[in-house]
């Protein structure tokens, strides 16, 4: 069937191809407003250690420029999942510095 003879019977909530109308809002606070955590963990990873920030409350796109930034300053590479940024080697105190620095309300959590 073709796009354009597309027949809907029934349809709940609105239009289901205008998916940014439904999507949920991100609220973007400010990181004086943020509670961050740090923490090292080797669970599920082959004994390597990961440095994991977690507790963002901000746009996919604040969180990739972020990671870029904190990527470059401790020269290991990362990824961000879920509001959450995971970078590679043990960098509690490096990051915990780096995101006081930029003005988050920063906690280490794990030994």
């Amino acid at each position: 069937m073709s796009a354009s003879k597309k027949r809907i019977v029934y349809q709940e909530f609105g239009n289901v191809e205008n998916e940014a109308a439904i999507a949920r809002a991100v609220p973007e606070l400010p990181p004086q407003q943020q509670q961050l955590r740090v923490q090292a963990s080797r669970k599920g990873r082959k004994g390597k250690t990961v440095t994991e920030v977690t507790g963002f409350q901000c746009t996919p796109e604040t969180l990739n420029q972020l990671l870029k930034q904190l990527k470059t300053q401790c020269g290991t590479g990362g990824t961000a999942k879920d509001n959450m940024l995971e970078l590679q080697g043990e960098h509690k105190q490096k990051l915990v510095e780096l995101l006081t620095k930029l003005g988050y309300k920063v906690k280490m959590s794990g030994g």
